[in-house]
């Protein structure tokens, strides 16, 4: 039961084998700068066991095609591969941004399946049509393997009328779509599942907020194990504060900025999504370099962090009036899971509705789930790491099996 996880990017292949028995990773890897004059395929067999062994290769990878035939070469090669040939995949899931309303779980992949794929393509420009290259590359190499495709949008799709429309001419909707979609839902759900486990409850008998924290950002409230609001919107730039991605603004900023500074509306997108969030506030959109500019007294690099944790509790206190009871806030991704002084700021001031952390046991450093709030606390605070691969990998072995 070998499956393969496919996340094919513009320009790049994440991948990783996954032995199903034991959900134990196998390889995992990179094929990146897909296109360019120098491609760069580095791999992993065995990650984080005393058989780990890493390789890199560099040249020329003109398309998906030969980036993906690269790697296979690579898990099959007969002197340090993990797989003897293609038909020891059981399956294949592939990650897809964007399902629209067309998706409210995984489907198996058929030709219906990669129409709806291709008319979510609006929603999803940049996103959907590399995913769909990695699904055709996937499909004529492995032409008789069955492939799942998991949708970031899915996880979302339970969300109320009332929390998933904006305020505007209906028509918008009708027509175009236009509405919250939500994203990052395969770790939202898998970090979900995991916090239910350590409750020792059902899913379904829990209310979550869980924070999804990394270079891009966003928060789900979670009413009886689904989805009933998220922060990011009809695209990944709205809600938190995030890397280089401003969050929340007045949307009139987009004719203020047109009028004042004669900017069109390809370049104000470009300044929302790539040079705003943290970076824009300070230079920095790493939140370890922004730490150590704190400790060295720049005061840019402080007020990025609080305005960074102050929008984060916003969002805590608006998640907890939906909910009306919580059981536990789950921390995950890059800073989520690694950075206690983000967490620790992002909960200040929370005291009254029951949320006390425990400033020791979030200090601590460790790989696996743990609960970092106090004993007296009425809502449990967890640190759980999120494992997309996984999660698509289980979403696949479910759809496979039906």
């Amino acid at each position: 039961m070998k499956f393969l996880v496919i996340n094919s990017g513009s320009s790049s292949i994440k991948y990783q084998v996954i032995e199903m028995a034991t959900e134990s990773v196998l390889a995992t890897g990179l094929v990146e700068r897909i296109g360019e004059a120098v491609g760069r395929l580095k791999n992993t067999f065995y990650p984080g066991t005393e058989r780990e062994r890493e390789s890199v290769l560099e040249q020329a990878i003109p398309d998906h095609d030969q980036g993906m035939r690269l790697v296979i070469a690579l898990l099959t090669d007969p002197e340090q591969g993990i797989i003897g040939t293609t038909s020891e995949i059981t399956a294949i899931g592939h990650r897809v941004v964007h399902g629209g309303e067309d998706f409210r779980e995984s489907a198996l992949i058929t030709p219906a399946i990669l129409d709806a794929i291709k008319r979510n393509i609006p929603l999803a420009p940049l996103h959907n049509p590399a995913n769909l290259d990695g699904i055709r590359v996937a499909m004529e190499i492995f032409p008789t393997v069955p492939q799942v495709a998991v949708f970031d949008t899915a996880f979302h799709q339970t969300m109320p009328p009332h929390a998933f429309m904006y305020a505007l001419p209906y028509r918008l909707y009708e027509q175009d779509r236009v509405r919250r979609y939500g994203f990052h839902g395969t770790s939202h759900r898998f970090v979900a599942g995991e916090c239910a486990r350590l409750l020792g409850k059902p899913l379904a008998e829990c209310n979550l907020i869980t924070v999804h924290l990394g270079n891009g950002c966003s928060m789900t409230a979670i009413a009886g194990g689904v989805s009933v609001d998220t922060s990011l919107g009809l695209t990944p730039l709205e809600g938190l504060v995030m890397g280089t991605r401003s969050g929340d603004v007045d949307p009139a900023l987009h004719l203020f900025l047109q009028q004042n500074k004669g900017m069109d509306l390809e370049s104000i997108d470009a300044l929302l999504n790539k040079e705003s969030g943290l970076k824009g506030l300070c230079g920095m959109n790493d939140m370890r370099d922004i730490h150590k500019a704190v400790a060295a007294g720049d005061q840019r690099a402080a007020l990025a962090l609080n305005v960074q944790t102050y929008r984060n509790r916003k969002y805590l206190g608006a998640y907890m009036a939906v909910l009306g009871r919580v059981d536990a806030i789950v921390f995950t991704a890059g800073i989520g899971e690694n950075d206690a002084i983000v967490r620790a700021e992002s909960l200040k001031g929370l005291e009254a509705f029951g949320i006390r952390l425990d400033p020791e046991k979030n200090g601590q450093r460790a790989r696996e789930a743990r609960c970092i709030s106090r004993s007296d606390s009425t809502v449990q605070i967890f640190v759980i790491p999120t494992n997309e691969e996984l999660a698509i990998a289980r979403e696949a072995a479910t759809v496979v099996s039906r």
